[in-house]
């Protein structure tokens, strides 16, 4: 009897988008081991929320709040990722997928997950600099770099895209106009009434509209930049960026080089897989399922369900198609519509107009069923309408009341105003993920869910375009009760344990814990290994709590602490290296110019905190690099001190009452390799002109006649928090004391990702006195358990072994010593 196991199969998706990535969820739930999984994504970051670009864009969220599946993730479920590598062929005959730089990787089955390009205008100037699309995270952060350095933007396409690019350029200070060919916007969305409404509102904001105008030309500016949009009357608009939102057109490139029928996509059958090749299926924008290509996740998540199906080789499940919603991620408007909301042929209208509130809503029946809303400015039941309509159920008997909203059916039993309590179970909430109030409160009551972020990662429930969430948090106070709370005091570390960080914390310390897995086998975690939320933490708690008997565990930080250097978005790394108060010599800037010659590195800048950055290193140049340079790390990967920043000073500014440059030293020195629960940073100025920022820093010094102010819990990020006053001191010395006590407290006391302003804002600078100023033994007590804890800490640029720096990451190379 031959007993060989049989091989794995081998899929692999091209694409590393939401779309894709939902399929592989989706397969490893229900077919776990079927396939060994490799992914090559064109962009070098993992999958993140596309939806959620332009929250980032706004100010309201960060790039790494919106990924959905971290590189531990990958790991975690051995798939072979290939990030920063496009495809460029598909070998059928082969069955075989070749990357732009050689890498290839063979297929039983093969998922197309290519998404879709953004369209550019073909006018002359289309290919400008500060000519940009907007579908990626590059092209956020160039919108971001962009709002830093200019003041005027021009947005061409007033449909959803871009009015939601618009409004985070004009939140991030930019004089924004939107050029639109048609006289309202967003017309496949909204009816000519809702789109005039929602023009008004978002003129109220300052954003500016030209509305009827068709864009001819881009002209250039002196500098080769693009500086105006012409138009077709003759008349010209002043611009220094211009953002093209005019559709997306889905990327059927591969497909069709490989000889796979494309048609408005690539064409696919029920199934999801291609009409041309059985073993080649396709998802997504990318995919063309009877003539049409969805654009939203809900459909795309629809796909993904189906297609697991099949490559689990269920053999059952069809998609038949998707009716779809549309909602705008613009902070404060609502508005919805799905269906055919602009009536015509037999249908009729009924409406509700009141523009002085800001209210307007049309309903479209068709018979006695309803066929289509738009909704604005008052959005609650647009759930409701969407499941009328997709259920295709009369409303003869509602009609009276259809208008009023679901709330309003007295005869039904669904009187009042918590929308949650009158729901059914079967109803759905999260039209993105197809989650039902029934799976949420099972959820809630299964697992004991009290939280937002809790209930998101369970059932994934308001997780995508976020517009349900308001609805996910009245189905936790009703279903949880008393013991729901949006910001609980007590909250779960992560999904692995019922534990906080406080209860961590106490335990390592009262029950000396000294490794991780004896940490998570005390407190019981559920999970052995713990996941990427809980092991960083509980590995800093080990060694901020117990120096030098904790041992570190570098495979428990993230990758920027593993490598020692910031991974930037091609894929190679940034290096800064210390300079002690921002202050550097002749011979170490002569050694920074040679490695950028003889390592190519392609840029050199100049950091906020007065450090210099050589961008575009290749990992397995790094070592080299360090060893070249010979000065310490800067530590700018890390959730450490970063830098000192410093002005001159009494040393030599005529207005300087103290030298800040030497004190900045001296604090530099001091704490340069003092690891924190986030990063650190402290500027010094000499004199209350305060030119080196120090009211916007963790710790800030200013230098007075008579000595030092201290401030603490600053913040100069997208929310800048003004530093708080602390205390005054005479000496340089006492500076030190201070400063380093109170950060040692914040060592010992913060949670881990939790900056110094939100640990004031949680334990009180009343605490924070007591414990440094106003008990003089602690604060001394602080200060040299902190020495103590830094002396004889490697610099992990030249200390490879104590500083378990795994050499092997940067390829077959000696380890550099000291």
């Amino acid at each position: 009897m031959d007993m060989r196991v049989k091989p794995r199969q081998k899929l692999v998706m091209v694409g590393n988008g939401m779309a894709g990535v939902r399929t592989l969820e989706e397969l490893l739930k229900i077919a776990p081991g079927l396939y060994d999984v490799t992914v090559f994504g064109a962009e070098p970051h993992p999958n993140y929320n596309r939806i959620l670009l332009s929250p980032v864009l706004a100010g309201e969220q960060t790039l790494d709040q919106i990924v959905l599946n971290p590189w531990q993730w990958y790991e975690e479920n051995g798939i072979t990722l290939h990030a920063g590598r496009k495809v460029a062929a598909i070998d059928r005959v082969r069955r075989v997928v070749r990357a732009e730089d050689g890498t290839e990787a063979a297929y039983d089955r093969l998922l197309l997950a290519t998404g879709s390009n953004a369209f550019m205008l073909p006018v002359p100037g289309h290919d400008l600099p500060g000519v940009i699309a907007y579908r990626d995270i590059a092209d956020t952060q160039a919108m971001i770099a962009a709002a830093a350095k200019y003041r005027q933007a021009v947005v061409v396409g007033g449909g959803l895209l871009g009015l939601e690019a618009a409004n985070g350029l004009q939140r991030r200070g930019m004089d924004v106009t939107v050029v639109h060919v048609l006289p309202t916007l967003m017309e496949r969305q909204l009816d000519a009434a809702a789109g005039r409404l929602l023009q008004q509102s978002l003129e109220a904001r300052g954003l500016k509209f030209l509305m009827g105008a068709q864009t001819q030309e881009l002209v250039a500016g002196d500098d080769g930049r693009v500086a105006a949009v012409k138009f077709r009357d003759g008349s010209q608009l002043d611009a220094q960026l211009v953002v093209m939102a005019v559709g997306i057109r889905p990327n059927t490139q591969l497909a069709e080089s490989a000889g796979v029928h494309c048609q408005r996509g690539i064409v696919v059958h029920d199934t999801l897989q291609t009409v041309t090749d059985a073993r080649i299926y396709a998802v997504g924008e990318c995919a063309s399922h009877r003539g049409v290509a969805y654009g939203l996740v809900a459909p795309l998540f629809e796909q993904a369900k189906v297609a697991a199906n099949h490559l689990a080789q269920f053999g059952i499940g069809r998609y038949a198609g998707s009716l779809t919603s549309t909602k705008l991620k613009v902070t404060g408007i609502d508005l919805f519509s799905a269906g055919n909301f602009s009536g015509g042929g037999n249908t009729e209208e009924i409406v509700l107009s009141d523009p002085t509130a800001g209210v307007y809503k049309k309903l479209v029946l068709q018979g006695d069923k309803l066929v289509g809303a738009c909704l604005y400015g008052d959005t609650v039941d647009g759930s409701w309408y969407f499941k009328l309509l997709r259920e295709g159920r009369s409303v003869k008997d509602l009609r009276d009341r259809l208008m009023y909203g679901e709330s309003n059916l007295g005869d039904t039993g669904h009187q009042g105003q918590n929308k949650a309590a009158s729901m059914a179970d079967a109803d759905e909430v999260c039209g993105c993920n197809g989650v039902s109030k029934g799976a949420i409160c099972k959820a809630i009551q299964d697992k004991g869910l009290f939280t937002l972020d809790e209930v998101r990662k369970h059932t994934k429930a308001s997780a995508s375009c976020g517009s349900c969430t308001g609805l996910v948090e009245q189905i936790l106070m009703f279903k949880a009760g008393g013991d729901y709370s949006a910001t609980p005091k007590k909250k779960a570390l992560c999904g692995c344990t019922d534990h906080g960080h406080q209860d961590v914390r106490d335990a390592i310390r009262q029950h000396r814990l000294l490794t991780i897995a004896a940490a998570m086998q005390f407190l019981e975690w559920r999970t052995p290994n713990g996941c990427p939320t809980c092991r960083p933490a509980i590995n800093y708690y080990l060694i901020s709590t117990w120096p030098k008997e904790a041992k570190d565990d570098p495979q428990s930080r993230a990758i920027n602490e593993r490598s020692h250097a910031n991974i930037q978005k091609d894929g190679t790394y940034s290096v800064i290296p210390r300079m002690w108060g921002g202050e550097t010599t002749a011979d170490e800037l002569r050694r920074i110019a040679d490695v950028v010659d003889k390592y190519q590195i392609p840029t050199v800048k100049v950091t906020g905190g007065q450090r210099i950055d050589l961008l575009g290193v290749k990992k397995e140049d790094l070592p080299a690099v360090w060893k070249d340079i010979g000065m310490p790390s800067g530590h700018a990967y890390a959730k450490a001190l970063r830098t000192v920043k410093t002005c001159v000073g009494s040393e030599w500014c005529r207005f300087g009452t103290q030298d800040s440059t030497q004190m900045g030293k001296d604090l530099e020195r001091a704490l340069w390799r003092m690891y924190a629960p986030h990063k650190v940073k402290i500027a010094v100025s000499g004199c209350p002109r305060n030119c080196a920022e120090s009211g916007i820093k963790d710790v800030g010094v200013i230098g007075v006649d008579s000595g030092w102010e201290l401030y603490v819990g600053g913040n100069g990020g997208i929310k800048t928090e003004v530093a708080q006053f602390f205390c005054k001191v005479k000496t340089a010395q006492e500076v030190l004391e201070h400063a380093g006590a109170f950060l040692q407290l914040y060592r010992e006391e913060g949670w881990y990702l939790e900056r110094t302003v939100h640990y004031i804002h949680r334990v009180g600078l009343d605490h924070v006195k007591k414990k440094v100023l106003d008990d003089p033994a602690n604060r001394k007590a602080l200060w040299d358990r902190l020495q103590a804890a830094l002396d004889g800490e490697p610099d992990p640029w030249f200390d490879f072994d104590r500083a378990g720096v795994d050499a092997r990451q940067f390829g077959k190379l000696e380890m550099v010593k000291a």
